[in-house]
């Protein structure tokens, strides 16, 4: 076997053990929802226990400046956009099933496509329009509106997918400009200041054992990204990228073994469609039919204050392998 082929099998493995890592992460908020925690309150704790972890990866971005930010509006909108994406995520994880989760949050590389026209001018082709409005016909099949009733659930999850896309378009524009610290540091602090705000009026009595598990939810979404940067340093782009659709597999047997649910055929039928259409833009923009390459390099994970934007983990950790990097990190 070629060594890039090597490589790509290992990239590939280091993905989908990210993935079922992401996915135990996504249990362990599903209860803390069953048993009556809101999703402010577990973000809350989860941030105030990560903080300390992310502080130290902080302290390794020795590049020179100021904390502030060279574009403050783009960024203030992309702190707003990961607060609404993390309590509207795990919200829609505690309320309805995991793989009708996962499945309408696949939907936010094809709203990555749409939204780098307007703010990258990225330029798309019959192809990759075509792809996109598959995917959201697959997204309706999922929500089967008129069939079933359609839920707060559904809707956290559909907001949650919007303005993560929002999210990854912006970190596109301007990553390359802002230090690591700054497009780290302001989200953080941005979660933590709204969860705290929100606190006095959602708050429920913890027991231990659930502080730890919100403990449990930072620790995850940090191994994960970490083991994303793995994958993406070994192997191309549109080999990992894909691997992040493996999570309907996980919600699939998780759901069935700790939460009695099954997928039925609208939820299957649904998926597949939007996996396939995320699938076939990835491929497209490897093969060169998009300029800014939006979606395969970026991370299709939805990113929240436990699960850190991997390429700016990837910076301010590895720099040099970040300068040497082609294609991935830039």
């Amino acid at each position: 076997m070629a060594d890039y082929a090597k490589s790509n099998v290992k990239g590939a493995f280091y993905a989908l053990g990210a993935m079922g890592i992401y996915a135990t992460h996504d249990v362990v908020v599903k209860y803390l929802g069953e048993a009556g925690f809101g999703a402010f309150q577990i973000i809350f704790f989860s941030a105030l226990l990560g903080f300390p972890m992310v502080t130290l990866i902080l302290m390794r971005d020795t590049t020179s400046g100021t904390l502030i930010p060279r574009h403050p509006y783009w960024m203030a909108l992309r702190v707003i956009c990961m607060v609404n994406t993390g309590v509207c995520a795990f919200y829609a994880f505690t309320v309805l099933e995991l793989a009708q989760t996962y499945a309408i949050l696949f939907a936010s590389p094809l709203l990555i496509t749409i939204i780098a026209i307007p703010i990258l001018g990225e330029k798309v082709g019959f192809h990759r329009w075509a792809a996109v409005v598959a995917g959201l016909i697959g997204v309706l099949v999922v929500l089967r509106p008129g069939a079933e009733p359609l839920t707060a659930g559904h809707i956290a999850a559909l907001a949650a997918a919007i303005t993560n896309s929002m999210v990854a378009v912006i970190s596109r524009k301007i990553g390359s400009e802002e230090r690591s610290v700054v497009m780290l540091i302001y989200p953080m602090l941005g979660n933590f200041i709204a969860m705290l705000i929100a606190m006095p009026f959602v708050y429920e009595p913890m027991e231990f054992s659930h502080i730890g598990m919100t403990g449990i939810i930072a620790l995850f979404g940090l191994i994960a990204s970490f083991l994303f940067i793995q994958a993406y340093r070994v192997g191309e782009a549109a080999i990992v990228a894909p691997m992040q659709y493996s999570q309907i597999i996980w919600a699939t047997f998780y759901g069935y073994l700790l939460f009695n649910e099954k997928l039925d055929v609208p939820t299957i039928t649904g998926a597949g469609i939007i996996i396939a259409s995320g699938i076939y833009i990835v491929i497209r923009e490897r093969g060169g039919a998009s300029e800014t390459n939006p979606v395969s390099q970026t991370r299709l994970r939805s990113e929240t204050v436990t699960s850190p934007r991997v390429s700016i983990l990837m910076r301010i950790w590895h720099k040099d392998n970040y300068r040497k990097s082609k294609g991935v990190w830039h």
